[in-house]
């Protein structure tokens, strides 16, 4: 059986695991290197245009660059002998890119090392096969047909419009790129709120706690071991690409852990509830560097600013999976961004905003009224409630929160009333 689509950039992607032959491993690697090419020399170029230039005839985008590309195939004998959708295909990516840029969604893109360890390139027109339950092949221009695990309904395969392959870690993947998913909207009627953090990933209003997976202590020793192995070894030795080959591994057991992780949780989430009140976090820049003091008093010396701790923290939030936890959330069920300022802070029982309310990772305390909780889960609470409020105040809700102040201070609606929120709306 046969599919062909054309291109979805709205898409979900389906990863699957990718098992190509020797031969046909190498074809892979070269349409690695041509995506990086294309995509350095385009992004050379588009750097360089400016309007005050004057031997650029017109403005550099997408089309002049194709075209462009159509011209250096037909001069140059090697460009001509590799794929045209893979060199087309990283024409689009870096397009895509600039979009994102321009949107400030994205930073400027950069320069594509050279790494025959890790690439990546798109199809555009997909042609699977299947060859049993379990198993696919997909057609690769100028590769031929490569085998696929299959551990997704065949019909969500079929429906592919198009397609990238990556290289990471020592495995190749292919990622289906199909129209989204109905969500599940389990119909329950129930509301939660959800805080992310560092020693709790993920804590819902319900008191629920998920922690994101990490390496054993076993695995995080042999890690560090190899490390310090690979920085003693020359490069370009067979010993330094056995080396590099184990710390594939051990990264790859890792990221496969936390993708796992992700899916089981957002699903067992999704199931439960019908809609989830997150906080707006800008998760990249949360984790930018801390930026340079300069030492007034001597020239060329800076202070210190806390690179080291807060490189520290970086570390702990990308391993938390936020991004990936939200976005996955997302395609699942329903999600609101509420706003994230001073939600570990502020008593979810009186509403008093002050740094004493917290001086532990895990306690809350309030210093007016007394209320405690687990300090996740007192923000969790809050984020839901800043939703329930907003939805409160919007002059066309019917919806009705019960709320009563008492000499300044004011108390949670009843939990069986914040589940039933939706249904009674």
């Amino acid at each position: 059986m046969e599919c062909r689509g054309g291109r979805d950039d709205d898409g979900v992607s389906i990863k699957q695991r990718l098992y190509p032959d020797t031969g046909v491993e190498v074809a892979l690697v070269e349409h690695c290197q041509m995506h990086r090419f294309v995509w350095n020399l385009g992004l050379e170029q588009r750097a360089m245009w400016e309007e005050t230039r004057r031997h650029f005839v017109e403005k550099v985008t997408y089309n002049t660059q194709a075209r462009q590309l159509t011209e250096l195939r037909a001069d140059v004998d090697w460009v001509r002998a590799g794929s045209t959708v893979v060199q087309q295909g990283a024409l689009r990516d870096l397009d895509r890119a600039f979009d994102n840029f321009f949107k400030g969604t994205h930073a400027y893109p950069q320069f594509k090392k050279r790494n025959w360890r890790e690439g990546s390139f798109t199809v555009r027109d997909v042609t699977v096969r299947r060859l049993s339950k379990k198993w696919g092949t997909v057609l690769i221009p100028k590769a031929g047909w490569v085998r696929f695990r299959l551990t997704r309904p065949w019909t969500e395969i079929t429906n592919a419009t198009s397609a990238r392959v990556t290289l990471r870690n020592g495995a190749w993947h292919v990622s289906f790129t199909t129209p989204p998913r109905r969500k599940i909207n389990p119909g329950t009627g129930e509301i939660a709120g959800i805080d992310r953090g560092v020693a709790n990933s993920i804590a819902t209003s319900d008191g629920d706690f998920h922690q994101a997976p990490t390496l054993s202590t076993g695995e995080q020793k042999r890690f560090l071991a190899l490390q310090r192995r690979l920085a003693r070894q020359h490069k370009g030795s067979n010993r330094r690409t056995r080396t590099l080959d184990q710390l594939a591994v051990l990264r790859r057991t890792l990221d496969n852990r936390r993708t796992d992780w992700i899916e089981q949780t957002t699903t067992s989430l999704a199931r439960r509830y019908d809609l989830i009140a997150l906080e707006d976090l800008r998760v990249t820049n949360m984790v930018r560097k801390p930026k340079a003091k300069p030492d007034p008093e001597r020239e060329g010396a800076f202070l210190p600013n806390g690179a080291a701790a807060k490189a520290s923290l970086n570390r702990a939030i990308l391993a938390s999976c936020w991004g990936q936890f939200a976005t996955r959330l997302a395609h699942k069920t329903n999600i609101e961004k509420t706003n994230p300022r001073n939600t570990s802070r502020e008593c979810n029982n009186c509403g008093h905003i002050d740094a004493r309310n917290r001086e532990s990772q895990a306690v809350f305390e309030c210093v007016r009224c007394g209320h405690q909780a687990h300090a996740d889960t007192n923000a969790a609470q809050n984020c839901l409630d800043r939703w329930l409020h907003q939805q409160h105040n919007q002059p066309e809700d019917t919806t009705k929160v019960a709320r009563t102040r008492v000499s300044g201070a004011r108390t949670r609606q009843p939990r069986k009333s914040r589940v039933n929120h939706l249904t009674a709306a």
